[in-house]
């Protein structure tokens, strides 16, 4: 059986860091919550492309490195990416084999079980908010996921290919 080839890397963690940057680029205060959460997105997309290259380990140091540029308490959004990247090597044999509308409905809800540990653990804070508009980015993610996906398939193939 042939062996699909494994990404290097350092592209992993170059796409990785561009999505951190990405993901603390300022936004307009009316536009901040449907900011799409693109280092969850970028970590789903490499847990379950590369689930032996990318885990836990990577959602605890993007987390960390998230908190330290944001100001928010150390450990915040490394117990968020831990968690995604958990609840992506549970999945990820089913996700693999799901179309894209099926995947983009298991990203809404990864991202929204993260939003909302992500909400518990700000209230345990005292950022408490009793509406759900915090979910609106794991829906605008979740919409962007099948564009994602078939672009970064689209460069991996291209970059296999020459």
């Amino acid at each position: 059986m042939p062996r699909v080839p494994v990404t290097p890397l350092v592209v992993v963690w170059l796409t990785l860091l561009m999505a951190l940057c990405l993901q603390v680029m300022p936004l307009g205060d009316e536009w901040q919550v449907f900011r799409p959460q693109w280092l969850g997105l970028m970590m789903i997309y490499w847990c379950m492309r590369e689930p032996d290259q990318v885990g836990v380990f990577h959602g605890f140091v993007l987390g960390i490195l998230l908190d330290l540029i944001e100001g928010t308490p150390l450990g915040h959004h490394a117990i968020m990416f831990s968690l995604l990247a958990f609840l992506c090597a549970l999945v990820y044999a089913r996700f693999r084999a799901y179309s894209l509308l099926q995947q983009a409905l298991l990203v809404l809800v990864l991202l929204g079980l993260v939003q909302l540990v992500d909400q518990w653990l700000r209230s345990l804070v005292g950022d408490f908010s009793i509406h759900l508009a915090f979910l609106t980015s794991s829906l605008v993610s979740a919409v962007l996921w099948p564009w994602l996906a078939t672009m970064f398939a689209a460069l991996q193939r291209r970059s296999a290919g020459s």
